[in-house]
């Protein structure tokens, strides 16, 4: 239980901290303005509160917001929300529009979420656990939300931060493409944080991650210790975007059952910290027993978890194609066969674009593996272009029934907007 005094003073200090809104994030416009409740999540520190006030300073209701990640909350229960909506009204007056940020963590706020969307309120909130949100719409809010997931800043927002911004023109021209590829390549070491690409302190990722693991799991999950989930998300980290199974990594970390180990993945995956990739097969049976892939949501936390090479480039582009694939909605498998082929996509049922990453195609066996692996999914899925996304190299490749282009990865990220 809180009380009306203290509401005022977390809504009143909340209220007055006038925090800069910084780089203008995406999101789809049509659902801050449809009628259902829009559900932003994502990983902690992404930007989803700063999103969230962006949605709020362009409304002409900003009243009703309160953010609940706040110590003062704690003894917050469900029954309190109709006491923090007689303070908006008595403070506020009579508004229908309400900016609820972590309501996740007050248990049963789903009621009071439906409860406002019956009485035709507009309802916005943030979260940071895919189950839990999940789960918690599912029960009570079925048909009537959306959901947007917010990540890590793209590389056009990382150029935003910068102050740096990039013309038709850079993509052609040796200065441009100097200037793009520097660009590029920060933001694979990086990566998306906006708090950290402002300070640039690495302890701001560890205690990031710190975070991540004892609120959104070890505490969540009530497990007994944080050893064991520590020990393989360094294992992961030390070996992500290449494959895996439940068994071995149970094997290389020491945990001693694979069911462990996929419920540890799970709550990694909950928590945004990882994306796991499944291999394409037309038999579900098989794509659940294949070796899966495992990405993590940002390179700049990854380096902090595990034992990588920063000169490495090869595994930090084909993760950052993956997080672009996951903001763009895209619903990502790998291909494998007797070649590879690092992400394939499915659209309405059918495979639509296929997708290998390399850091160069200098390399003739390299060039070789590359273009075969392709080719191979191609041939699989009837597909008459293919892309290879590279570092700074752009080539075009004709076949004998179709096309391969080769092309960086700052000019994928920018040809949404060519």
């Amino acid at each position: 239980m809180v009380t009306k005094d203290l509401l005022r003073q977390v809504i009143y200090e909340q209220h007055a901290l006038n925090e800069p809104l910084g780089v203008k994030r995406k999101i789809v416009q049509e659902q801050v303005y449809a009628p259902e409740v829009l559900v932003i999540s994502g990983v902690r520190r992404c930007g989803k509160s700063v999103l969230l006030q962006q949605i709020r300073a362009e409304q002409t209701e900003q009243d009703y917001c309160l953010c609940f990640d706040d110590d003062r909350l704690l003894h917050f229960e469900v029954s309190d929300f109709q006491l923090m909506c007689d303070v908006f009204a008595e403070d506020y007056g009579i508004q229908k529009t309400f900016y609820l940020d972590e309501v996740q963590l007050i248990e049963g706020w789903e009621h009071f979420v439906d409860r406002l969307y019956s009485h035709h309120n507009k309802v916005f909130i943030t979260g940071s656990n895919a189950h839990l949100l999940s789960k918690e719409l599912g029960t009570l809010l079925t048909g009537r939300h959306l959901t947007q997931e917010l990540w890590p800043m793209s590389l056009t927002e990382f150029m935003e931060l910068r102050n740096e911004t990039w013309q038709k023109e850079d993509l052609y021209t040796t200065a441009g493409k100097a200037k793009l590829v520097n660009l590029q390549n920060a933001y694979l070491r990086e990566g998306g944080f906006p708090q950290y690409l402002q300070t640039k302190n690495p302890r701001y990722l560890k205690e990031l991650y710190n975070d991540i693991i004892y609120r959104d799991i070890v505490a969540r999950h009530k497990l007994s210790s944080d050893r064991q989930i520590r020990e393989m998300a360094y294992y992961l980290a030390s070996n992500f975007t290449h494959r895996f199974t439940y068994l071995s990594v149970a094997k290389a970390t020491g945990i001693k059952s694979s069911e462990t180990v996929q419920d540890y993945i799970r709550y990694l995956e909950e928590a945004y910290l990882v994306g796991v990739l499944t291999k394409y097969d037309y038999k579900v049976g098989e794509q659940l027993k294949s070796p899966k892939k495992i990405y993590f949501i940002d390179n700049g936390i990854v380096g902090q978890i595990g034992f990588t090479f920063s000169g490495n480039m090869g595994p930090r582009l084909e993760n950052a194609v993956y997080v672009e694939l996951r903001r763009r909605e895209q619903e990502a498998f790998y291909y494998h066969d007797k070649q590879e082929c690092d992400f394939v996509v499915r659209e309405n049922a059918h495979i639509t674009k296929a997708y290998q990453v390399t850091t160069s195609l200098s390399d003739t066996d390299t060039r070789q593996r590359e273009i075969n692996g392709l080719v191979a999914a191609m041939d699989a899925f009837d597909l008459k272009e293919g892309v290879i996304i590279t570092l700074d190299e752009t080539e075009e490749l004709a076949l004998d029934n179709g096309r391969i282009y080769v092309i960086p990865f700052y000019r994928w990220v920018f040809e949404e907007n060519l």
